[in-house]
């Protein structure tokens, strides 16, 4: 009776694992081919952009190509005709773009230069070399750091001392929140040049590679050790983790299966985090004189050098798709069978409220400074006051103008907060409702995450122009993709819980399990993740600015600010060190507050462990053989 058709297409238990294989990879066959059609879409829809940029921004290519070339020539009628003819701009941008794709595709030829006249195939493939050797130590880098920010979480957890409780992080967050630019140029300045123990510029061997993997590192695992840290006790007040503690299993295997549990809902931001860390490494590439793909990007969107920008940008396409395949296949493969069959336990538990005390002083403290500076001139000049230390008159010191940096910090605040919490917002909404679309936003988050905001700033500047928008546009563009893969992640989770099927089966329609049962489980550790993103925003904001774009002087704006103050951080490190320890204390308020953000208890949601969780206390761990299966009968009866 099983070989009919009911035991195959209604009853998946009946079927042979052979059925079941040919059945699954027919289904995701189907599920690949429109994935790959949209994102081969996308990748051309951003390749030709970038093709069209110079007639986009309406500037004349062969005058800036002349510019990049010889800045003193004279741009005579002559001179802009000989290069027109050189690199036939006068058959139009599509007949370029289309020229191109065509030696792409059918001779793997890139083209050459405009500007240096060399193979662009080459010079890409080295400098993309350069970034992912850059990006592999920093990786390295931000796994340690994240382990480390984690570290407490885990020894308390496989203990079960956790309480529900979570640490506030501030530390963390003012790690998270340090500007790679500014820890570039104190790592350059103080321990390769003042202190000798590294080389600070060039890239000739690994030695060279400490200081900027650090820069890179440091804030990345501060992030991501963050939003891991989040997931942790959640993971700790499973049902498998009291059985493991019963059955006196030792603490640190414990301890790796509550990571096992948590890193595949951490895997899809890994992965935006190699891509990012790759091309958009822009500034510390800049301060340690790198040659890499994020410095050639650059260079090449500024001089609109069209061959070797679409040949960077279509690289870092690629890295972004392969880095997603991969850590969406590793998430699955974490997962195991639990994922298929929709036994996975709930990361969405009640847990006790912590205190709220540390983001009321971080606030307190961050409007005391901008209180204490508003009433302040931050345009009023003072050339006998240039470079003053930090005194009664002026707490912060003076900047080279002799301007109070008190009053400059404050006003830009601001703009920056006012800016970096409307982005936030919007991103949060961006990327929850994309995430709810995850066939849609998947190839759109690897694409958009291929373009770094410097770049994306670029475009933005040079089809609406360079102005204080730009910073805006640009971040706003890219600063909802993280949000949208953890959201597609928790979600993929969530789905395949037990009690959400037991939801189903009592004949919940899909409205009902979106409102009641997936958002509220998905809303709160996003919404958590936006806020420790906040200053990373911000931060965003400053890094455009520190490269020319958006405000201009005397505009306080913070990246402006690091940028002007930037030449003087040898001799008055004031300048520097107070917009950065603002940063900082914006950091430490946004992660403490995210810490102290929890979603509210779901009506009728069972207690952990509880019967009607749809898992018991004596549940089996991850990867617990069948064998095991009468010892968590035991279990279930010591508990």
């Amino acid at each position: 009776m099983r070989r009919g058709g009911t035991g195959v297409t209604g009853g998946g238990e009946h079927a042979g694992p052979a059925v079941r294989i040919r059945a699954a990879a027919g289904a995701l066959g189907r599920g690949r081919a429109p994935a790959l059609v949209w994102r081969l879409v996308l990748a051309a829809v951003l390749v030709c952009g970038i093709g069209l940029l110079p007639w986009l921004s309406r500037t004349d290519p062969a005058l800036t190509v002349l510019k990049a070339r010889s800045a003193d020539r004279d741009p005579t009628p002559d001179v802009l005709r000989a290069i027109r003819d050189e690199l036939g701009l006068d058959a139009g941008p599509l007949h370029l773009l289309g020229q191109w794709l065509g030696r792409l595709f059918l001779h793997g030829d890139a083209g050459r230069s405009w500007i240096s006249g060399a193979d662009v195939t080459p010079s890409v493939a080295q400098a993309l070399g350069a970034s992912l050797l850059l990006m592999a130590g920093a990786l390295v880098v931000a796994l340690l750091t994240a382990g480390a920010v984690c570290a407490r979480t885990l020894r308390l957890g496989a203990a079960r001392r956790t309480g529900g409780r979570r640490s506030g992080g501030s530390g963390t967050a003012m790690l998270a929140a340090l500007p790679e630019f500014l820890t570039g140029s104190v790592l350059a300045t103080v321990v390769g040049v003042q202190l000798g123990w590294l080389p600070a510029l060039g890239w000739y061997g690994p030695q060279w590679m400490v200081l900027p993997a650090l820069a890179l590192g440091l804030p990345a695992g501060g992030l991501l050790g963050r939003v891991l840290d989040d997931l942790l006790p959640g993971a700790f007040a499973e049902p498998w983790a009291l059985a493991a503690t019963a059955r006196g299993l030792p603490a640190r295997r414990v301890a790796r299966h509550a990571l096992r549990r948590c890193v595949p809902g951490l895997l899809p931001n890994l992965g935006l985090f190699v891509v990012g860390l790759t091309g958009g490494a822009v500034a510390v590439e800049q301060i340690f004189d790198i040659p890499g793909l994020g410095r050639l990007t650059l260079q090449a969107a500024t001089a609109q050098d069209l061959p070797v920008l679409q040949a960077g940008t279509l690289a870092l396409v690629l890295l972004a798709a392969v880095a997603g395949a991969v850590t969406r296949g590793a998430a699955r493969l974490l997962l195991g069978p639990a994922l298929r069959d929709g036994a996975l336990p709930t990361l969405h538990r009640p847990v006790p409220p912590t205190r709220r005390t540390l983001p009321v002083l971080y606030g307190v403290a961050l409007l005391g400074v901008i209180a204490a500076g508003l009433p302040r001139d931050p345009l009023a000049l003072d050339t006998t006051a240039k470079l003053r230390a930090p005194s009664p008159a002026h707490p912060f010191g003076t900047d080279s103008l002799g301007r109070d940096m008190l009053a400059r910090v404050a006003h830009g605040a601001l703009d920056t907060l006012t800016l970096a919490l409307a982005l936030s917002a919007a991103a949060l909404v961006a990327g929850v409702l994309l995430g709810l679309l995850p066939r849609l936003s998947g190839p759109l988050v690897d694409t958009v995450n291929a373009v770094p905001p410097v770049l994306a700033g670029l475009l933005v500047a040079g089809v609406a122009g360079s102005g204080p928008s730009t910073p805006a546009l640009a971040v706003a563009a890219v600063a909802w993709a993280p949000l949208a893969a953890h959201t597609s992640a928790l979600l993929q989770q969530e789905r395949a819980t037990t009690h959400l099927s037991s939801t189903r089966a009592l004949g919940a329609g899909r409205m009902y399990v979106l409102r009641h049962e997936l958002l509220p489980a998905v809303l709160p550790p996003v919404t958590r993740h936006a806020l420790v993103r906040l200053p990373g925003i911000a931060l965003a904001l400053a890094a455009l600015g520190f490269l020319g774009l958006g405000a201009q002087p005397p505009s306080p704006e913070w990246g402006l600010l690091l940028a002007e103050n930037q030449p003087y951080v040898e001799r008055a490190p004031w300048t520097v060190l107070a917009p950065a320890a603002v940063l900082a204390l914006l950091g430490a308020l946004a992660v403490t507050a995210a810490g102290a953000f929890r979603g509210r208890r779901r009506r009728g949601a069972p207690a952990p462990g509880g019967p009607g969780d749809g898992t018991g206390p004596g549940e089996l761990l991850p990867d617990a053989s069948p064998a095991d299966a009468q010892q968590a009968d035991n279990v279930r009866e010591l508990v």
